[in-house]
């Protein structure tokens, strides 16, 4: 506990993101993004060790553009425009909702988290906090950075909450990389693993596991010096098994890797004219049974949708 502590108050004190707390109210980014996917992963990457995929199907990439906003402390909203489709999440502090094309809007399950891209070391105060209650795992050397890791485990909880009759959520672990030279997260890896079954059918299983090298952390105009990460690259590999899958794959498992290089353009603290309305959720928003499961299954659910992760 007090290694775990220790890492994170290095962390605040590289960012500065003490800074921002009980003064800063909203933030505001923007940033590109390249998304790319491969069918039919043969060869499982060693994410955290920095091996490489080897894919049997096309990979395509597409360029695109986000937008963020986000108010403190649990309302956000994020805008993906990627080959010609848009996705669209948000939360008011209560509820977490989506929008995509071959879904509509929907709510997540589960209590409101933080997003993602806020994560990605857009958001010193948000990894502090995610991170306050993290187990220390010891050190590793990632892709040449000697690292601390400190490991998260969603509680029985947690999982109930984001599982439903049809989708169970079996578990969900994050691991954060801090450098030991600098004090910044520099990765950031997590995995999920979920079983689905409908009445009369045979289960599947959904593993996901995330990864992200995150870099470029550079001060905000303004902001007196805090540190945010500029750029990125994601990776996820989405592994599909279960009997039904088996018995049609002659007994291999349905992977498909995803990659995404993201930088960002700008950003800005407390932007005028950014209200509480902006964060409300759509009238349409509503819950389908069959939809609803954890946010990496459901926005990767189909290999031929290659941008729907958000």
């Amino acid at each position: 506990s007090s290694s775990a502590q220790y890492i994170i108050q290095h962390f605040t004190a590289a960012t500065g993101c003490r800074k921002l707390e009980g003064r800063v109210k909203n933030v505001f980014a923007t940033g590109k993004v390249t998304m790319g996917m491969v069918d039919h992963v043969d060869d499982t990457d060693q994410l955290a060790g920095g091996g490489r995929s080897i894919g049997t199907g096309t990979n395509v990439a597409e360029k695109g553009c986000f937008v963020m906003w986000q108010m403190v402390p649990d309302k956000w909203l994020v805008e993906l425009v990627v080959g010609g489709h848009k996705v669209v999440a948000g939360s008011d502090g209560n509820v977490a909702w989506r929008h995509t094309p071959w879904l509509g809007a929907h709510t997540a399950k589960g209590g409101v988290r933080p997003l993602r891209r806020a994560l990605q070391g857009l958001d010193p105060v948000a990894i502090a906090a995610v991170f306050s209650s993290a187990q220390y795992m010891g050190e590793k050397c990632i892709q040449g950075e000697d690292c601390f890791v400190l490991k998260l485990a969603a509680d029985q909880g947690e999982l109930t909450e984001r599982s439903d009759s049809t989708a169970e959520m079996i578990k969900h672990v994050t691991f954060g990389f801090f450098s030991q030279r600098s004090g910044l997260l520099v990765y950031l890896e997590d995995s999920f693993l979920t079983r689905i079954q409908s009445p009369g059918t045979h289960p599947t299983y959904w593993e996901t596991t995330m990864s992200t090298r995150i870099h470029d952390y550079r001060p905000v105009e303004g902001s007196g010096g805090v540190m945010i990460a500029h750029g990125g690259r994601s990776s996820a590999v989405i592994t599909r098994f279960g009997d039904s899958l088996l018995k049609s794959k002659a007994g291999v498992p349905v992977m498909t890797r995803m990659e995404e290089e993201w930088s960002i353009d700008d950003v800005a603290f407390d932007v005028a004219g950014l209200s509480l309305d902006c964060f409300i959720a759509p009238k349409d928003v509503h819950r389908k049974d069959e939809d609803d499961l954890d946010e990496s299954q459901l926005d990767w659910r189909s290999s031929t949708q290659p941008l729907e992760r958000s």
